[in-house]
């Protein structure tokens, strides 16, 4: 069996941590490892993971790939997959990778299935297994249909590490496209509230936006203390649905999105460690937390959700005092 790796290189010329996860995902699949790399410059990335056994490095480089860009990345991994001529084709679940990942599967004839969490070749077939219905039902799936593509989920494998010094073979594609990339307006990276690779993740609840003791809101304060610690700890935000709605409607934090919403109707993350504040830790909201590996929340009742054995640890305090004391210690 072929197998294709297959991954955007980042702004550094590197790979992610996803790209190196779903590389593990590929390899533990046991068949002839080809690794096919696009972007600006893919021999740094090649040198990353030259370790890993593959039979060849191919690449796509040049300045029409170095940003995200439908029609010449879509022209790239086809041209990567038809040169590896693989049977089996493993991505990464990232956002620039999944934005191509079904027009690709169309352009090679292709079966394709996304964001799996378990890729294990048993018993001659390759099975793959995913999460349905908001991480309700588990599922595994299997194709005849070759080549099959497949994107990895995040937080599922061990990321693959081997550095080397890797031969890489050009292939030629076209990045010609309607679109022409003008720049990238984007945040500082010490800017960014949403950290997939960061070991913490923070969540905001509601209790943030309501009245406290002294029957006023501290709307103000609390978006100073929750973007200093999330500075200190360089943690992940998330937040419950209600304090996602309030502030959509401008009357919590104003730098709360709908993309910050863990839960049933959220994101399920996939951190090491969580921190759950103001939140009363309710079935809806907890579920999205399955992946967390450590759980701990700070609520003022004694006798939350949290409590009922949904976090290995509950402070029993003031999230307003607590947040910004640990702020303080972590300066």
């Amino acid at each position: 069996m072929n197998v294709l790796f297959l991954a955007h290189t980042e702004a550094d010329g590197g790979l992610s941590k996803a790209a190196c996860e779903a590389l593990s995902a590929a390899k533990g699949l046991g068949g002839e490892l080809v690794v096919g790399l696009y972007g600006a410059e893919v021999q740094k990335a090649a040198d990353q993971i030259a370790g890993c056994g593959a039979v060849k490095f191919l690449g796509v480089a040049g300045a029409d790939f170095a940003t995200a860009r439908y029609a010449s990345d879509a022209a790239a991994c086809e041209a990567l997959a038809k040169a590896a001529a693989a049977e089996l084709i493993v991505m990464p679940s990232t956002s620039r990778a999944s934005r191509v990942a079904p027009g690709v599967a169309a352009r090679l004839g292709a079966a394709v299935d996304t964001r799996l969490t378990a890729l294990e070749a048993a018993g001659g077939k390759v099975v793959g297994t995913r999460w349905f219905y908001r991480q309700r039902i588990l599922g595994k799936v299997a194709r005849d249909t070759r080549p099959w593509l497949v994107t990895v989920d995040s937080g599922c494998f061990a990321a693959f590490e081997g550095a080397g010094t890797a031969q890489v073979e050009a292939v030629a594609a076209s990045g010609q496209s309607r679109t022409t990339v003008t720049g990238v307006i984007a945040p500082a990276a010490d800017a960014q509230t949403i950290r997939p690779d960061a070991k913490l993740l923070l969540v905001a609840g509601a209790g943030w936006g309501k009245t406290q003791a002294d029957g006023q809101k501290h709307l103000d304060e609390a978006s100073q203390i929750i973007l200093g610690l999330l500075s200190a700890t360089q943690a992940s935000l998330g937040s419950s649905k209600s304090l996602v709605d309030q502030s959509g409607e401008g009357a919590a934090l104003p730098f709360l999105t709908h993309m910050h919403q863990v839960g049933q109707t959220g994101a399920t993350p996939r951190h090491q460690k969580g921190l759950a504040t103001c939140c009363h830790g309710e079935e809806p909201h907890v579920v999205g937390w399955r992946f967390i590996g450590e759980r701990r929340a700070v609520n003022l009742d004694a006798n939350c959700g949290w409590a009922q054995g949904k976090a290995d640890v509950l402070y029993v305090a003031d999230a307003f005092a607590v947040a910004k004391k640990l702020a303080e210690l972590l300066k």
